[in-house]
């Protein structure tokens, strides 16, 4: 005879209660960029809307920006570590293949046993963090889960490629997801188009770096046009979806957070999706610069701590990158 299956009990509904965020102490120009490549900081503007980013020091890891973010993220929602029941950090740029870093922060942080996994989706890989979390959550398999995405694409940065020197930065945003008892999480729209993966890769395996077959630390790179125009087309597209899974229509949005690609994409992605002009845009790339999978999170943080967002606004997020990959949803903010 079968045995049967009991689901342990979960939250009616999830949704985010607090946000936290890590800038590194680094300010890095656009004249420091035009060192190493022949551009101007007219071009580089117009192309992206980047003035300044952020560069961690030798001590500004991907563990201890991600610990700061997940403190403060915790300190708002006002939860203790030890009620954490999982951890999940999105990222591309933690160098070590295992343990993922993960548990190392889920052990400094305090949260006892916690699990903790890494996620490796690129840009959108806040966004798949966030569907994880939200099903650990209703499910009953953690209470609360911290979700982080954090980067250190300095380290990944030609500085001599000329498309793509100016466009990266480094830091940490977080997020506390816990039980609700309303809707605060829509269904999340998510996918991948790996016929495209070349379009966004890393220049060559970590094993032709060891082999000695290249002298280069491996790179990220990028065909700009190409993922222009899919991001503006293909990933409007996904926005609008992920509004009518949410039953929420563009006039009924308050804000809107997208991937911190670069400002062009965002200003077309709001005109495509015809937002109307009372909803708040994130702009955050201006002074940060493109943080993958850090770049929502951290907009989130800061559109809060400045007044552009408030408690309870209905926000579409929408991440999209490397693989290519993308994840969107609606979301009540903490």
């Amino acid at each position: 005879m079968a045995a049967s299956l009991r689901s342990s009990k979960g939250a009616p509904f999830a949704r985010i209660l607090g946000t936290g965020g890590y800038r590194p102490q680094r300010v890095v120009p656009n004249e420091e960029i035009l060192k190493h490549i022949d551009s101007s900081d007219e071009w580089i503007r117009s192309r992206s809307g980047i003035v300044t980013r952020h560069w961690a020091n030798d001590d500004e890891t991907v563990a201890e920006m991600s610990l700061a973010a997940a403190g403060k993220a915790l300190a708002d929602a006002g939860i203790g570590p030890e009620q954490v029941g999982a951890v999940v950090v999105a990222t591309v740029s933690h160098f070590m293949q295992t343990p993922s870093v993960a548990t190392e922060i889920a052990h400094r942080l305090g949260t006892g046993k916690a699990a903790a996994f890494d996620i490796s989706a690129a840009c959108a890989g806040f966004g798949y963090g966030l569907a994880v979390a939200k099903g650990m959550v209703v499910e009953g398999s953690a209470e609360y889960v911290v979700v982080i995405g954090v980067e250190r694409l300095s380290e990944l940065t030609d500085r001599e490629d000329r498309s793509t020197a100016f466009l990266f930065g480094d830091g940490a945003g977080a997020v506390v997801i816990g039980p609700s008892d309303v809707p605060a999480m829509g269904p999340t729209v998510w996918g991948s188009e790996g016929d495209k993966a070349d379009v966004i890769e890393q220049t060559t395996p970590w094993t032709a770096y060891r082999d000695g077959e290249v002298a280069r630390f491996p790179a990220l790179r990028q065909e700009g046009q190409t993922v222009f125009r899919w991001a503006v087309f293909e990933m409007a597209k996904v926005a609008a979806e992920a509004l009518d899974a949410a039953g929420v229509s563009p006039e009924q949005l308050d804000v809107f957070i997208p991937h911190q690609a670069n400002m062009r994409i965002i200003d077309s992605l709001a005109k495509t999706l015809k937002l109307p002009d009372h909803v708040a845009i994130a702009r955050d790339v201006e002074t940060t610069g493109n943080t993958s999978a850090a770049s929502i999170p951290l907009a989130m943080e800061r559109m809060l701590a400045t007044g552009q967002a408030k408690s309870g606004d209905t926000a579409l997020l929408i991440g999209f990158g490397a693989g290519l990959v993308y994840a969107a949803t609606v979301v009540t903010l903490p």
